[in-house]
């Protein structure tokens, strides 16, 4: 695992500085204790990082489950929601033994891409007034309607008129454009110039800028940089206040229908989401390496456990943080733990210092990371595959923008199953006039491979217009499955057939046969050898 330690460790302190912040946003977020959060990162890095079989996969608090959390920690309380956290570990692990990981697979390839790159577009619209020191808002507020009452747009057109008005501030924008110069330079130009670039990676670099900047122009009414636009760390006066911000569940509500509701509303969706994101990291990852599912559940199932147990928010594999740790050359799973360790050392060492960072300098980071996910270029190539690929796409990426991640997929699987419906419908048959003559037309219909039910309407419509006194073959030779319903359609036909003076002509790999009497005995013969 520490072999590529080169590279994990830079991978893990860009890991880390994307984290922390989106650790107390998403708690901020979700109504809960801002150190909760920062548990959760822990946990995830650690715990899961060690547990589960991806490389590259980071977990930690996940922003599509802060409105479940929010709710429910209004109705329950924090003490009683941390023992569905745990309850909600339990299902997971039960899903893994159960062998359930699998479902991640029966997600379309146009679907997962889309995902990444919904998640790339609302990055970086989501940043647009972190970018420019004007927003007040958690960063875990990634759904397209916030809980302030405002939505993304809303909030760009904000910034844009504080912007107008005078009312950004100048030294975040300032430190944030000099931070978006320094990663560009970083990224394209320095890192294939000399190691010492590849091995301090910029988002370093970058961070260590802004608490310069912050610490020179703190005095500076002009440049000055807010504490409203500053990492937000709790600082712990001593070893006992550090203690105190831990929560422990109150098991004594364990046998309330609501704990258990909400425990597996948690395990659900905490796993689909995993499940989607591995799916996705596995697609990102150079390597090409295959997560295994089930052990993934498992990894998960027990962060949750431990991540309830003391306190923290439930926890997913993340997007987020995967893509930065690929994008920053992560190669194992090393980086992740090392992120996590790198969490709770700081939270405990250097929160004062982490609270210098400006918020508008991740927000650079941030744009770089979603850029790299949303690319242009993706669009055309996803355009160029057609329709059926882009369609499920461009549905995904817009459900993901205008209403949150989970609605995304849902939309993109929905019309990637339409579309599925659609092409099967429309290759169940091939039907073509091989001789015309006067008297007898000879027509042949030849199957596809696997014709199912939605093809009944199709196949039923062009049987009653086979015209009187012809030859129809039906050649199934290639077919492996047919439905019984499209067996029922063949019987019937059988009969009419006679009426409307229509030969018929099965062939099928046990045999050619004419007229047959009943259609399904066919398929209790033995197979005709050659």
């Amino acid at each position: 695992m520490f072999k590529n330690l080169k590279k994990d460790l830079p991978a893990s302190i860009v890991v880390f500085f994307v984290a922390l912040p989106l650790c107390l946003g998403i708690a901020l977020a979700s109504g809960a204790p801002l150190f909760s959060g920062v548990i959760a990162g822990i946990i995830g890095g650690i715990v899961v990082g060690a547990l589960s079989g991806s490389q590259i996969g980071v977990s930690g608090p996940a922003a599509g489950l802060a409105a479940i959390v929010l709710a429910a920690i209004a109705s329950l309380g924090y003490e009683n929601f941390l023992v569905a956290v745990v309850l909600g570990g339990v299902i997971q692990l039960i899903f893994g033994v159960l062998r359930l990981g699998i479902i991640g697979y029966y997600f379309p390839s146009s679907v997962i891409k889309g995902m990444l790159t919904g998640i790339g577009i609302i990055i970086i619209l989501k940043q647009i007034p972190y970018f420019f020191g004007y927003d007040k808002d958690p960063e875990g507020d990634f759904a397209f309607f916030q809980i302030d009452g405002e939505n993304t747009f809303s909030e760009i057109f904000n910034t844009i008129s504080g912007i107008i008005a005078g009312n950004l501030s100048l030294g975040a924008t300032i430190i944030a454009l000099i931070s978006l110069a320094i990663l560009i330079l970083w990224g394209n130009y320095l890192k294939d110039k000399h190691r010492f670039f590849e091995l301090v990676q910029g988002p370093l670099v970058a961070v260590i800028v802004g608490i310069i900047f912050y610490i020179f122009t703190k005095d500076n009414s002009t440049l000055q940089i807010t504490s409203d636009h500053l990492v937000s760390v709790p600082v712990p006066e001593n070893a006992s206040s550090f203690l105190a911000q831990f929560s422990f569940p109150n098991f004594s509500v364990i046998l309330k229908p609501e704990i258990w509701i909400t425990a597996f509303t948690i395990a659900l969706v905490a796993s689909l989401e995993t499940l989607l994101c591995v799916e996705a990291t596995d697609k990102l990852d150079p390597h090409k390496r295959v997560t295994p599912t089930n052990r993934e559940l498992l990894a998960q199932g027990t962060g949750n456990i431990v991540s309830g147990l003391i306190g923290g928010l439930p926890i997913t594999q993340v997007i987020v943080r995967s893509s930065a740790n690929i994008q920053s050359g992560g190669q194992t799973k090393a980086s992740a733990i090392i992120h996590g360790f790198f969490l709770i050392i700081s939270v405990i060492l250097i929160p004062t210092l982490l609270n210098m960072i400006p918020l508008s300098v991740l927000a650079a980071i941030l744009f770089i990371v979603g850029y790299k996910l949303a690319k242009p270029k993706l669009f055309k190539t996803m355009y160029n595959l057609g329709w059926k690929q882009f369609i499920p796409f461009i549905v995904t990426v817009l459900g993901i923008v205008f209403i949150d991640l989970l609605w995304g997929i849902g939309l993109g699987l929905a019309v990637g199953i339409v579309v599925i419906l659609i092409k099967s419908y429309q290759n169940s048959h091939f039907l073509h006039i091989e001789e015309k003559e006067i008297d007898n037309n000879r027509i042949k219909m030849t199957l596809a491979e696997e014709v199912t039910f939605f093809n009944k309407g199709a196949i039923l419509k062009e049987l009653d217009e086979i015209p009187e006194n012809s030859t129809l073959i039906i050649d199934m030779s290639k077919t492996k499955y047919l439905d019984h319903d499209i067996v029922e359609i063949i019987q019937d036909f059988l009969g009419k057939a006679k009426e409307r003076n229509i030969k018929l002509v099965v062939t099928s790999e046990r045999g050619t046969f004419e007229n047959p009497e009943n259609f399904a005995d066919l398929f209790k013969l033995p197979k005709q050898t050659a």
